[in-house]
């Protein structure tokens, strides 16, 4: 019952408890004719009876006081036609049946059969001397009575239902004045849920339910705001972010590579010089190079020194083609849009990064054969696909790489989604921002 309860609408909770009273009603006014309908018949036809059983004694008393019985008995039957229900029935002759005609087919069948109407015939012998000649029968005709019961009946369904059936109309055009504003109420939250703090959700309804949309407005303006501070705050983060990791690149490029090229050059002008074949002067000088190759690599991650100077698209050309020598087996295409150069500082490098740790990635973890980068402005979006034909991933979740390219990605009201597509079997890194100006 509670699983039933639970389905049910609104709408139909309050119109259930209704239709059960109209149910109820209904079955009451049955039982009640089921139960008080054998002792109304009995009682109304009481009368006519005991009048049939008084005629019949007095037909015997003077059948047996005449002196010529049998007239008396043809002159007494002509005489009883004008008595209703009564009759005189000669020996031998079948007794009749009460009658329950419906008043000309305007009492249901359905309704007379489901009567419990008594046997209320009946039968008084009469006699000449000791032998029975006949008899007086009642033979009641109860159409009236079935009429009167059915007007009953319809009395008691009008009495009780119809103003059940105005409640249950009244109570459906209330709840349909209810129920749109409550489901204006559960859209707006709904928008709410999915980010849309700007769409004021109309005041409408009961004096409650315009409140509840009061409040849920001013939740809209406080959400509205609480995500504009955050997106302040994170684009501070990651501006204090970028500007430490330009100024780590910084002093790495300006202390530490004059520091490597100077190890690498006393390596090498040792290595010539050196008459000792023992001193491994040759691997001093693969060292330093190592080392440097290795700070190189460190400041492309902190900061693209050469983004300034070769704008975004530039750059990352530059950036596919270092996966090129990393991955010379990896089959790149590329679709870079060459307007990407007027993004501005903060765009830049988010693009940047995102094509960046999405590339990583794919170096790194897809075991892919082919892979697919594009960056387009589509209007006012920028649409960022890193794609590959890998394996699909078990577990599609946020690295800590991807979190933080997320948090760039939201600064600049975009979003960063991660998918598999089972046909390709790749995997796909999305990227748009609806503000380029941002």
């Amino acid at each position: 019952m509670g699983k039933i309860w639970n389905v049910l609408s609104f709408r139909q909770r309050l119109l259930l408890p209704i239709a059960a009273m109209i149910v109820s009603a209904l079955m009451s006014g049955g039982v009640a004719l089921l139960v008080f309908s054998p002792d109304q018949f009995e009682y109304e036809n009481e009368q006519e009876a005991g009048s049939a059983r008084a005629v019949a004694n007095a037909l015997n008393a003077a059948l047996k006081a005449s002196r010529n019985p049998e007239e008396t008995l043809d002159a007494f039957g002509t005489n009883l036609g004008n008595v209703e229900a009564v009759g005189y029935l000669p020996a031998g002759t079948a007794a009749p049946t009460q009658t329950a005609r419906s008043h000309g087919g305007r009492v249901p069948a359905w309704f007379v059969s489901n009567l419990a109407i008594p046997d209320l015939a009946k039968s008084y012998p009469v006699d000449i001397g000791t032998a029975p000649v006949g008899a007086i029968v009642f033979s009641p005709d109860l159409s009236a009575d079935i009429w009167e019961k059915w007007m009953g009946f319809l009395a008691i369904v009008s009495t009780g239902s119809l103003p059940m059936l105005f409640a249950a109309f009244g109570t459906h055009l209330v709840a349909g004045r209810t129920i749109r504003p409550m489901e204006l109420l559960g859209a707006g939250l709904t928008r709410l849920r999915e980010g849309d703090y700007d769409t004021v959700i109309p005041l409408a309804g009961p004096p409650e339910i315009r409140e509840f949309c009061r409040e849920a407005n001013r939740l809209a303006a406080t959400l509205k705001q609480l995500s504009r501070d955050n997106r302040d705050l994170l684009r501070k983060l990651v501006s204090l972010q970028d500007e430490e990791r330009r100024r780590v690149a910084r002093e790495l490029h300006d202390e530490m590579g004059p520091l490597l090229f100077a190890i690498r050059a006393n390596a090498a002008a040792l290595s010539e010089n050196a008459s000792d074949p023992s001193v491994p002067s040759q691997g001093l000088v693969e060292a330093a190079e190592a080392l440097q190759q290795v700070n190189k690599r460190i400041l492309q991650g902190l900061s693209p020194l050469y983004l300034e100077e070769l704008a975004l698209s530039g750059s990352l050309d530059a950036l596919l083609r270092d996966a090129r020598k990393q991955a010379p087996n990896l089959r790149i295409r590329s679709n870079i849009g060459r307007d990407l150069d007027a993004l501005d500082g903060l765009l830049s490098q988010t693009t940047y990064r995102v094509l960046q740790e999405g590339v990583t990635n794919v170096l790194r973890h897809a075991n892919a054969a082919h892979l697919e980068v594009s960056a387009l402005l589509d209007g006012e979006n920028l649409i960022i696909e890193v794609a590959d034909d890998g394996p699909s991933l078990p577990d599609l979740k946020f690295g800590r790489g991807l979190t933080g390219m997320s948090e760039r990605v939201r600064v600049l009201d975009g979003k960063l989604e991660l998918s598999a597509r089972e046909r390709a079997h790749d995997s796909t890194l999305q990227s748009s921002d609806p503000s380029r100006d941002a």
